[in-house]
């Protein structure tokens, strides 16, 4: 079994808090994670009929077993009324760590944690594998983009093609029908297909409304259940403008790159060598290693871009604070000149002394400038 680097953050959160959630996508190894870390707690899947009939008719004889063990209570966003008397049953307790909840469909659990348990629950936001859990290394760049980082994919060695089907299909029949009442979930699917065409471009509502036959408001709102499902988000543009003026639309990203190419039809590896979005997807993998590295630490994401109306922009600033980090990130496996451009015009604007090139290459190296160029897999 692959060890997660979240249990570390996991176990801290077990000390201090009474209930914790685990949210994330779907099939990101939430349910395992919680299993391996809390082996000793009675675990209840609610997606099993008789279960959350038990649980729906009388809530309190269901809990009233695990009062004193706590439990894991799987896909407890299916059964609604249990979040009142969690709350009452653990402001009851002492013992933190005592219930984990963890479910497929993120934004239902996380409605029901709001009205019931709110200030009461830790998050953990578990996303796929990372490249260091996996030892991906051992696998190219065009594999690691085609097949992602699920968990499934390597744990049972499920076909790749195979496993985005079957995962969309079962995101759109079953996550979306419950999140909102589309009717033409084929119109949901398209629009799906033409967010990962847009992979490490900016959000332009207008052009995807077009293309999808949708109106302005729809695509928010679609925007919105997918970035509430852990299958997209948008990278935000950095406030600062340095006198110049900014872009000020987000970028859309994919939380896993597997899929995303999926989307894009690419239906095996060597398509991506000479394929014209490898750049935009090896973007989509490196800032998404990023934002996994801060949330299995626990640490809040301060990932943003930067872009100015010139056209002069830094893939990624990480925001410290007192310190702007500015990161390119660069899909060829040579080094040349070109790499440093925008970090140089960013120090010369702002003054900052250091920056990083990530690319795909081998090679670390530190150069007098101030740069660091580091190769993807050993972020």
């Amino acid at each position: 079994m692959i060890r997660r680097e979240a249990t570390s953050y996991l176990k801290d959160l077990a000390l201090q808090f009474k209930v914790i959630a685990v949210v994330g996508p779907r099939q990101s190894g939430k349910t395992t994670l919680v299993k391996e870390v809390f082996p000793e707690k009675p675990y209840i899947n609610l997606e099993l009929p008789d279960i959350r009939a038990f649980a729906q008719s009388d809530p309190r004889a269901f809990l009233e077993p695990y009062l004193l063990t706590g439990a894991i209570l799987d896909e407890v966003q299916r059964v609604p009324d249990l979040f009142s008397y969690i709350q009452v049953f653990t402001d009851e307790q002492e013992k933190s760590g005592h219930f984990i909840l963890s479910g497929s469909n993120n934004f239902l659990l996380q409605e029901n944690i709001t009205q019931s348990l709110a200030g009461r629950v830790a998050y953990l936001q578990l996303l796929p594998f990372s490249i260091s859990e996996i030892n991906a290394t051992k696998l190219t760049l065009e594999e690691q983009l085609y097949k992602g980082f699920y968990p499934p994919l390597y744990d049972k060695e499920v076909k790749v093609d195979y496993f985005y089907a079957n995962y969309v299909r079962t995101y759109i029949e079953r996550d979306v029908r419950l999140l909102k009442n589309i009717e033409n979930l084929a119109t949901f699917e398209r629009f799906l297909h033409l967010c990962a065409g847009r992979v490490g471009q900016l959000v332009n509502k207008s052009s995807l409304g077009l293309e999808a036959g949708i109106d302005h408001k729809t695509v928010e709102s679609w925007l919105s259940i997918l970035e509430a499902s852990y299958i997209i988000f948008r990278l935000q543009p950095h406030h600062k403008n340095y006198n110049k003026r900014v872009v000020k639309m987000p970028k859309l990203y994919f939380y896993d790159v597997g899929l995303a190419t999926s989307l894009l039809g690419i239906q095996q590896t060597d398509q991506l060598n000479l394929h014209p979005f490898k750049g935009a997807l090896f973007e989509n993998l490196v800032i998404v290693e990023l934002l996994k590295s801060r949330w299995n630490n626990g640490e809040r994401n301060n990932l943003y871009f930067w872009r100015n109306n010139r056209g002069n922009e830094i893939d990624v600033i990480v925001d410290n604070g007192l310190q702007l980090e500015p990161i390119e990130i660069k899909s060829g496996k040579t080094i040349t000149e070109a790499y440093f451009t925008g970090i140089k015009y960013w120090k010369k604007l702002t003054g900052e002394q250091n920056g990083t090139v990530i690319y795909a290459g081998d090679q670390t190296q530190k150069r007098s400038n101030g740069i660091t160029v580091l190769p993807y897999n050993k972020l």
